[in-house]
């Protein structure tokens, strides 16, 4: 089942987002620490309640499995058309739970929402130090958009 994200899911979030911060430690541990998280539990409960900010949850037998964090971001500027986009700042599967095809069903969700919602495209980052990450975007039909470069000094 996935559904919104709600308080009582905190604790499975935090667990998953500590996941993923040692997938970007272990690639980038110039820029990732070891410990630690991305949100307090406050700015999570917010993140929740926020209607721009949907996070959807996989749950299984009463386990969250996985999460899609996500941001509507609407777009209007001189150069640029007005558009509104679904940008998907996080997926993660639990890692006992890979390969059951929980990542794309979260995907197919939030392209659904996306749609339903009126939104012009879905966007993500993916690290380059992920790989895995990256295989599994273009496997779902995504194309860069652009790069995004750096030198460290």
């Amino acid at each position: 089942m996935i559904r919104k994200a709600e308080i009582k899911d905190l604790e499975a979030v935090n667990n998953l987002l500590r996941q993923v911060l040692m997938v970007h430690h272990a690639g980038r541990p110039d820029l990732f620490k070891a410990e630690g998280k991305k949100y307090t539990d406050e700015e999570l409960k917010y993140i929740f309640s926020n209607p721009d900010t949907p996070v959807f949850v996989f749950e299984e037998n009463g386990a969250v499995l996985g999460y899609a964090f996500c941001a509507l971001q609407h777009q209007e500027s001189g150069s640029l058309m007005p558009l509104t986009t679904l940008y998907i700042d996080d997926i993660c599967v639990d890692e006992k739970a890979r390969g059951k095809h929980i990542g794309k069903a979260l995907f197919e969700h939030v392209k659904a929402f996306a749609k339903d919602t009126g939104c012009y495209n879905i966007t993500l980052h993916v690290w380059e130090c992920n790989p895995g990450a990256a295989a599994f975007y273009k496997a779902l039909g995504m194309k860069p958009q652009y790069t995004s470069m750096e030198i460290v000094l």
